[in-house]
């Protein structure tokens, strides 16, 4: 029970902070991936989550020729 801040839902609170964390070193949130892969990319496959993770990290770090994203 919080009895300081009434209505307030820890559980939903815990997710947007791991999201977020998640965003901020570059792993996207699969379950949004895959939802958006099925309303707008009907056709492509669908990537496994390690594979997800995988690209994501490449992306991150500027593997495979691709450009990090980077402050400096």
């Amino acid at each position: 029970m919080n009895c300081c801040l009434p209505g307030l839902d820890l559980a939903k609170l815990a997710n947007k902070l791991r999201d977020g964390a998640r965003l901020m070193v570059g792993q996207g949130d699969y379950d949004a991936y895959v939802a958006h892969m099925r309303e707008k990319h009907d056709e492509r496959r669908i990537m496994t989550r390690e594979e997800f993770f995988l690209e994501r990290q490449a992306s991150r770090f500027g593997e495979g020729g691709r450009r990090a994203l980077r402050c400096c």
